[in-house]
């Protein structure tokens, strides 16, 4: 028992990292992570303390536990057998491909990364790249709903800067948590949206068991009180008009709904802006009929170099106004209580009205408002483009939506400089045309306010 072992060194390394790695797996590691969690469980304290709506405990959950509550989940369950049937293969592949489907959808939230990064992050860029502009956010409004009931914000998708402005907007309502599309499930952006809590879908999946899965975990979280923003049309305009909604999410939480239980309030929110950073894609993408329109690698490297450069030498004065307006929130239970002639499945309805909704507080920003007069009348001096301007403006003034603060003069000077900066309009004394390049362009600034103008408006009688 006391005699000596020889044995060789790669052994006796090998038998001290397999000690040590047990050692730190049955000692260190649960104390470390104990004092994270007793520290994080700190910040959320004082974090609930000053939003409108806590934390909820849904969004709280380890990843892991909330994977393994999805894929046996009885829906999910009868779907995986439904599968395998389908596709004759062995039950447990079946399971394995819900399970995967699972890893990508459920986020990892993370309440230290979401507010200590990714809201200054997004105050950031939205202060540095906009004038943010914002009408009365209904904060007090907020404070005065259910608060057991389920808050949804419900949006217009102009930019992949929504993301960014509304995070910064409602920072002390609440963590929102947002569906992200394929575009973001590359490393390591992936790992940082899921710290956000954002949850990955497949806008194009069609298979049963994948909208299942998705289904069960929109449901969930929606039942565990999470607050969530969508964009009901499912992608970003490429005309830059309020597209009708799709329903697929709509419907995972309208036809889940049980009268008595937990309600749903949707919140309509506008956004609009006088520069959308991606029009040029999005524009080109529209022409040619087809939505894939992530820009190469070089172009987006050129793009930010050339940003950056403007930043150093003091030539980016911004890209104009970012402006956001929020609408009358709809209540689920009342909604369906004063509509009682509905179908058995009224999510096309619940859909419609909170579309109109959201197209009512589009805010009227400048350069929407100069193209669409432009394009209306060709060929206008700038003293009459602030007539009309003008004109449109007073008449705007009796709807409730968030409208330009400046004067009409500061308005038309400041716009027509910038699309003339940008090719996109000539300006003589004379007269005001548009180039060559300027009218698809400006066709979809106007897009994005055309349904505020009664025809009376914007006929010029």
């Amino acid at each position: 028992m006391t005699q000596p072992v020889i044995l060789p060194l790669w052994a006796f390394v090998l038998i001290v990292l397999f000690a040590a790695v047990t050692f730190a797996s049955h000692f260190l590691f649960p104390s470390v992570r104990w004092f994270f969690r007793k520290r994080a469980e700190r910040v959320i304290a004082r974090l609930n303390e000053r939003l409108a709506r806590p934390i909820e405990p849904f969004k709280l959950a380890r990843r892991y536990d909330m994977i393994q509550r999805l894929i046996y989940d009885p829906e999910v369950t009868q779907a995986v057998v439904a599968y395998a049937q389908e596709h004759d293969v062995p039950e447990n592949v079946a399971f394995e491909r819900a399970r995967n489907y699972a890893r990508e959808i459920v986020p990892g939230f993370s309440a230290t990364a979401y507010f200590s990064i990714g809201m200054r992050l997004a105050r950031f860029l939205s202060n540095t790249l906009y004038r943010v502009r914002i009408s009365t956010f209904p904060r007090q409004e907020l404070a005065q709903l259910d608060p057991n009931a389920t808050i949804i914000f419900v949006m217009n998708h102009r930019s992949n800067m929504d993301y960014v402005l509304v995070t910064y907007l409602v920072s002390r309502a609440g963590a929102l948590s947002y569906a992200v599309g394929e575009w973001a499930r590359v490393w390591p952006l992936s790992g940082l949206i899921r710290m956000l809590g954002a949850y990955f879908i497949r806008r194009r999946s069609r298979g049963e068991l994948y909208r299942r899965v998705l289904a069960r975990y929109v449901q969930m979280a929606t039942d565990g009180g999470v607050t969530q923003a969508m964009f009901p049309e499912g992608g970003l305009s490429l005309t830059g008009e309020v597209r009708a909604p799709r329903l697929g999410l709509l419907n995972y939480i309208v036809s889940n709904y049980r009268p008595g239980g937990r309600d749903v309030i949707f919140i309509p929110v506008g956004l609009n802006y006088d520069r959308v950073i991606e029009d040029q894609f999005l524009i080109n993408a529209d022409k040619r009929g087809v939505r894939r329109f992530r820009p190469p690698a070089m172009t987006v490297l050129r793009g930010v170099a050339s940003h950056l450069w403007d930043r150093v030498t003091g030539r980016f004065d911004g890209f104009g106004t970012a402006s956001v307006g929020f609408g009358d929130p709809l209540e689920l239970s009342l909604f369906l209580r004063d509509h009682p002639d509905l179908p058995a499945d009224p999510t096309e309805a619940v859909a419609e009205e909170l579309m109109n909704r959201v197209r009512a507080v589009v805010p009227v920003l400048a350069t929407p408002l100069v193209a669409r007069l432009l394009l209306q009348r060709p060929g206008l001096s700038r003293e009459a483009l602030l007539r009309e301007t003008t004109r449109c403006l007073d008449a705007l003034h009796t709807r409730q939506m968030p409208l330009p603060q400046r004067t009409p003069e500061a308005l038309v000077d400041d716009t027509l400089k910038r699309l003339t900066d940008r090719g996109l309009i000539r300006v003589t004394p004379e007269a005001i045309t548009i180039t060559d390049r300027g009218g698809d362009v400006l066709g979809y600034y106007a897009n994005s306010i055309a349904h505020h103008f009664a025809p009376e408006i914007s006929s010029g009688n």
